[in-house]
């Protein structure tokens, strides 16, 4: 568990009455492992709910994941959106390592702790240290949890293939994630891939990624309509609809963005030349729309 003197200790009853209320406004901000399955899931997963003496709450997806907890198909962890907290000067360090880390999962960059503490201005070894206070994992295991989680979703929601997913995700090799996927959730990419299709066919489907509220819709839309570039963006206040193209370092495209606020969801469609890019896009998608604020 982490530090409490850094990290405020979860109130297990607490959490367990938000995630009997399936309260959407905790999604993100902590994770509840469940004992009895081995599976960790967010506040709003739509299955029945465990019994109080199986559940085990995390402030995040590592932490869970370094417990031995495999996240859930059916709320899909890697879909929730981020939190941020800045308290003491350590914690804004340890959330500042972890935004690069959140960097290099996107684009794929190679993990270097040394450089990484160097950026901040701060040893290897402070960094590791504050790091494993704030979120109760060490950094390389942070990232580790990210590219895994994004993997998931890549295999979940599109039809890439294995080896492209293990690229996009930042692993140096097809074997590599392989090795690290069945290592951390005992079963293969491709295993998880027929699951968590249930029959569906194999045609494309919109990325998803998940907000919590409360999010001012309304107003993100007024305001992005109100300065969109023709032929660059086109936003639909009455259909919740934002199309826009994007160049993102060698590719350029179109994306289209859906909004579900029944759902609390955004589903994004992106043309075919955005696809080599597609983690990166998430990223800026994420960033853009204000996806990861807390509330």
């Amino acid at each position: 568990m982490p530090a409490m003197d850094t990290l405020q200790a979860l109130d297990p009853d607490a959490c367990y009455t938000a995630l009997l209320a399936r309260d959407a406004r905790f999604d993100g901000h902590w994770f509840t492992g469940v004992t009895s399955t081995g599976v960790y899931c967010r506040p709003i997963c739509r299955v029945r709910a465990p019994q109080a003496k199986n559940c085990r709450f995390f402030h995040h997806a590592a932490a869970a994941e370094a417990a031995g907890f495999r996240p859930c198909l059916k709320c899909r962890p890697e879909l929730a959106p981020g939190s941020f907290s800045v308290m003491e000067a350590s914690r804004s360090l340890a959330h500042a390592a972890r935004e690069q880390l959140e960097s290099m999962a996107r684009l794929g960059a190679p993990a270097s702790m040394e450089a990484l503490a160097a950026l901040l201005g701060i040893s290897s070894r402070h960094l590791r240290r504050i790091f494993i206070e704030a979120f109760g994992v060490p950094p390389l295991a942070y990232l580790q949890t990210r590219r895994l989680l994004s993997a998931k979703q890549l295999l979940t929601d599109s039809q890439l293939p294995v080896g492209t997913v293990a690229q996009q995700a930042g692993f140096a090799s097809t074997r590599s994630f392989q090795d690290a996927w069945q290592q951390q959730y005992r079963l293969s990419p491709t295993q998880l891939r027929r699951a968590s299709r249930d029959g569906e066919p194999q045609a494309a489907r919109p990325l998803r990624l998940s907000y919590r509220p409360p999010y001012a819709l309304p107003a993100l839309l007024a305001f992005l309509q109100a300065r969109a570039v023709p032929g660059v963006e086109q936003v639909e206040p009455e259909l919740l609809r934002i199309t826009r193209t994007l160049r993102l370092q060698q590719a350029a495209g179109s994306l289209q963005v859906q909004f579900e606020p029944a759902r609390l969801q955004v589903l994004l469609t992106l043309s075919p030349a955005l696809w080599p890019q597609v983690a990166g896009v998430l990223g800026a998608v994420r960033a853009w729309l204000d996806l990861e604020v807390a509330q």
